[in-house]
């Protein structure tokens, strides 16, 4: 009686041992989508490069969406395309149920940044633009941290819906503003980003509000020598306005930015320019302040028009909001990106890093700090620069990161971050944000408990507020770039 009793507990112990062994845990699911990462990296690589390439600006990323959209139907995505009426626009989807976990991917590039792979100012001949912000890393590093979870959900090892959210025109053209607006992601638990950088760490900076427009000057042609007495300048009257706001400056709050370019202001300087166009964004940390000061922005139009006896109208063409950071999902996202770690040079990279440093007029970290990962920090900070994440962000607990693709100390927006961006050091700092997204999909798929807890904090950081997209009702301004 006593050996079959024994013989019982041995199968019973080893059935339990075979049930837990089948069973992955979390650390078996990250391994695993790492090693996968790691060994399509080539692929992933070609991706980029491709967009790189391309450097198609906003709205205007036909060939960049197509390729992401292929690789994502090619791997088992339903894609649905184009979307809230943006022809560049898509959502990618695999699984069914919930929790449903969106990734954002990217892919515009920025105009006047055509630039070679080399650590010296050197522009491609025949094309304008280039990926100053490394959006060809972020669109491809997406959607392989989609396909990761997609393969999971299909070997049944978690459950829910993966969505991939192809999302135009970042740089001004406030494509996910549109995408939100369409309700696009009212039924998502948790929105996983990231943004390609010259260090490694989880975002934890707020984004400024902004608001855009181009203000549009009519005026009356003549003879500048002539008969300048028959003619209105418009041009006098952009100046005009340009002169007020900038006396304005003294009198906003001191958070306040205001910058502008003029588009058009004249042909020839005998003839007096009967239009001129110039392009205003407004931004600052609370997204009232932004509707505030543009407003005054707006008057001081009305009073350069008045004052210059021309008309004025002017198009809305971005509005984006502040950014909210959900902590619980950044102290998430810390754990998966300490995994997963920084990048290392090789020595023709190193070399290549010095020389592009050596192009910079101020200080810059050592090149090794890209192999480090920055601890969490305890306060939010306010940023500089302006997203349309932050809509999102007001939808759904959002969360992202930054990794090293540029060499420490390259300023976004630089010709030197469009180079570092076609190199193996931009692919290298793309594939670590890869698998911290992919990490950190897994433990949102795996652990209710998490979006709970993302949720509670979201609802409290909202608030009463009502979201309303700061460009209110206009449709998308596809030709802003134009």
């Amino acid at each position: 009686m006593k050996v079959k009793l024994c013989l019982l507990l041995v199968l019973i112990s080893i059935q339990s041992f075979s049930q837990k062994k089948s069973k992955p845990n979390n650390d078996d699911l990250k391994s695993d989508a790492m090693e996968s990462l790691d060994a399509r990296y080539a692929e992933y690589k070609n991706i980029a490069l491709n967009i790189w390439n391309f450097a198609e600006l906003g709205y205007k990323e036909t060939q960049s969406s197509a390729l992401l959209q292929k690789t994502l139907r090619d791997n088992g995505f339903e894609v649905n395309a184009p979307v809230a009426g943006i022809p560049t626009a898509f959502v990618a989807s695999y699984g069914s149920g919930k929790p449903v976990i969106g990734i954002l991917a990217e892919f515009d590039a920025l105009p006047g940044l055509s630039q070679e792979a080399v650590p010296e100012r050197k522009a491609i001949e025949g094309k304008a633009g280039g990926h100053g912000c490394g959006h060809h890393l972020f669109g491809t590093a997406s959607v392989a941290a989609g396909i990761e979870l997609k393969k999971l959900i299909e070997a049944k090892k978690i459950t829910g819906t993966i969505r991939v959210y192809g999302t135009p025109a970042e740089e001004g053209g406030s494509g996910k503003v549109y995408m939100v607006r369409e309700g696009l992601f009212a039924d998502v638990d948790a929105v996983i980003h990231w943004h390609p950088a010259a260090e490694n760490s989880v975002t934890m900076m707020s984004a400024l509000a902004n608001k855009s427009a181009k203000f549009r000057f009519h005026g009356l042609s003549a003879h500048a020598a002539a008969a300048p007495e028959k003619g209105r300048s418009s041009l006098d009257a952009v100046e005009s306005m340009n002169y007020m706001v900038n006396m304005m400056r003294e009198h906003v709050p001191q958070e306040t930015r205001i910058h502008y370019v003029i588009t058009s202001g004249g042909k020839a300087p005998n003839v007096i320019p009967d239009f001129a166009e110039v392009y205003y964004y407004v931004r600052h940390p609370k997204r009232e302040t932004v509707v505030h000061v543009f407003d005054r922005v707006v008057n001081a139009a009305k009073g350069a028009a008045l004052g210059t006896d021309t008309k004025v109208d002017f198009e809305i063409i971005g509005g984006t909001h502040d950014l909210l950071i959900n902590r619980t999902l950044a102290e998430v996202m810390q754990k998966n990106l300490d995994k997963v770690g920084g990048i290392s040079y090789t020595a023709d990279e190193l070399e290549f890093g010095k020389k592009i440093q050596s192009t910079f007029n101020f200080s810059v970290p050592p090149l090794e700090t890209a192999s480090t990962v920055v601890p969490l920090k305890t306060e939010e900070n306010s940023g500089g620069g302006s997203t349309d994440v932050g809509d999102v962000s007001y939808a759904v607990p959002t969360v992202g990161l930054r990794s090293a693709t540029w060499v420490p100390g390259t300023p976004a927006h630089s010709w030197q971050a469009v180079a570092c961006g076609g190199t193996e050091i931009g692919i290298k700092g793309m594939m670590v944000a890869a698998k911290t997204m992919a990490l950190t999909g897994v433990d949102l798929f795996k652990d209710p408990s998490i979006i709970t807890r993302a949720k509670a904090e979201f609802t409290k950081d909202v608030g009463s507020y009502n979201y309303e997209a700061l460009l209110g009702d206009r449709k998308p301004a596809l030709n802003y770039r134009d």
